[in-house]
């Protein structure tokens, strides 16, 4: 039981280090479709926003 400790520390940087690894590596480049998919989205809510009245906006 007491071996468990020093294992734990050791092992659980490690994994900690490997997950964010992971993440990074997965995540650092996107496609060009879905760049182009993103700018079109926020291309549309910047003219829905833009069209409604200013009344209608919830802050």
């Amino acid at each position: 039981m007491e071996a468990i400790l020093p294992v734990a520390t050791v092992l659980g940087p490690i994994l900690l280090l490997a997950a964010l690894v992971y993440a990074w590596l997965r995540n650092r480049k996107t496609s060009r479709s879905v760049d182009r998919a993103a700018e079109r989205g926020a291309r549309e809510l910047r003219e829905e926003v833009a069209e409604r009245p200013q009344k209608d906006i919830d802050l």
